[in-house]
């Protein structure tokens, strides 16, 4: 072998490949004349039988029905909490709408969500946000925009929504007068 920091000869590189060097082969040697090209067509696998139709388990379907009619009321719930306790009951049904989420990710990622699911879901999305709600806790409609934001990912994360709120933050705060009068 070489020794550390040592290159082979070239005449050695050239055989590197297991090619030979000494030998140009020109071609022209054998005669295809006689060959007939594309005669027999290659053999093809016989097709896999057709599967059987998907044909859901009674308690999935029970499942997809009940998270469709908890989607469906989701907007009309909203919007009973924040007539019924105003900031804070929207706050409170993010909470659960949350656990509605987390409930729908594990529905998906088991394979047993059904596309009319999905659909609902993202319809509901955007009629949540949607809801004539004037919410002035900046922190509340981070909250739900965010939990919005988490299920469309879930559901769809190829697509960019534009409808959410924008979070009206005070750009100058109230200037407040102190006086240090003695009384």
């Amino acid at each position: 072998m070489f020794a550390h920091g040592q290159s082979p000869p070239l005449q050695d590189l050239a055989d590197y490949g297991g090619k030979r060097t000494d030998v140009v082969d020109f071609g022209g040697g054998i005669d295809y004349g006689d060959h007939k090209w594309f005669q027999d067509k290659p053999h093809r696998p016989p097709p896999p039988p057709p599967e059987p139709e998907y044909t859901p388990a009674p308690e999935v379907i029970l499942q997809n029905d009940s998270f469709e009619y908890a989607l469906s009321s989701a907007p009309n719930v909203l919007y009973a909490r924040y007539k019924q306790y105003g900031q804070l009951g929207v706050l409170a049904w993010c909470s659960e709408f949350s656990e509605l989420i987390d409930g729908l990710k594990e529905l998906g990622v088991q394979g047993n969500m059904f596309t009319t699911t999905r659909a609902q879901a993202l319809e509901t999305c955007s009629q949540l946000l949607k809801l004539p709600m004037e919410i002035d806790m900046q922190l509340i409609v981070m909250y739900l925009s965010g939990q919005v934001s988490r299920l469309r990912h879930f559901l769809d994360s190829e697509t960019v929504w534009d409808d959410y709120p924008i979070p009206k933050f005070p750009v100058h705060p109230p200037q407040v007068a102190i006086s240090l009068q003695q009384v």
